[in-house]
C-alpha cells in the first residue's frame, strides 16, 4: 500500500482532478491502444500492421492512431513504395517509447497472476540473455517495496 503524506492523508479534503494516473488513463486506457503500443514497440509501424496484429477493425484502427498521435505517443510520417500512393507510418516518439516499462510491467503482471500455464513469452536483455524483471527503484537504484512508498505533494 502506498502512504499518503501531508495533505494528501487527508483523502477528503481533496480531488484526483490533476491525478497523472487519470490522465495516462485517458490516453492509453483501452485495450486497443495499450495493444497497438505493445505492437509498436515490438517494431509495427504501419496501419495494416497494428489491424492485423490487434485484430481490429481499420475504423478501430484510425481513431486510436489518431488520438495516439495527437496525444504525442506517434509521430505520422509519410512514405510511399513504388507505385503506390502515399501512406503513413507511426513511429514512437519519446514519449511513447517511455511507455516501454509500463508495457512490460502489464506484461510481468499478467504472466505472474494470468497464465496458470507459464508466461507464454520470455523477456530477455538482448545483450546478457538475462531475464527481464521489471520494478520500482529510488534514484539511487534502491529497490522499494510498495508498502515503502510515500505518497506527498511536489514542492514547487
Amino acid at each position: 500500500m502506498m502512504n499518503l503524506q501531508g495533505v494528501l492523508a487527508d483523502r477528503d479534503s481533496w480531488t484526483a482532478d490533476s491525478c497523472s494516473i487519470a490522465k495516462a488513463l485517458e490516453i492509453i486506457g483501452t485495450r486497443s491502444a495499450m495493444l497497438i503500443l505493445r505492437e509498436a514497440l515490438y517494431g509495427a509501424t504501419r496501419f495494416d500492421e497494428f489491424t492485423r496484429r490487434v485484430g481490429i477493425t481499420d475504423a478501430v484502427a484510425a481513431a486510436r492512431l489518431k488520438e495516439l498521435t495527437a496525444a504525442g505517443i506517434f509521430d505520422k510520417v509519410p512514405y510511399r513504395e513504388p507505385g503506390r500512393r502515399v501512406r503513413h507510418e507511426y513511429q514512437l516518439t519519446e514519449m511513447g517509447r517511455d511507455l516501454q516499462p509500463v508495457v512490460l510491467s502489464l506484461m510481468q503482471w499478467g504472466n505472474r497472476y494470468l497464465q496458470p500455464n507459464g508466461a507464454p513469452l520470455r523477456l530477455t536483455d538482448s545483450g546478457s540473455g538475462d531475464p527481464i524483471i521489471v520494478d520500482v527503484r529510488t534514484e539511487s537504484g534502491a529497490i522499494v517495496e510498495e508498502i515503502d512508498v510515500a505518497v506527498a505533494r511536489r514542492r514547487r
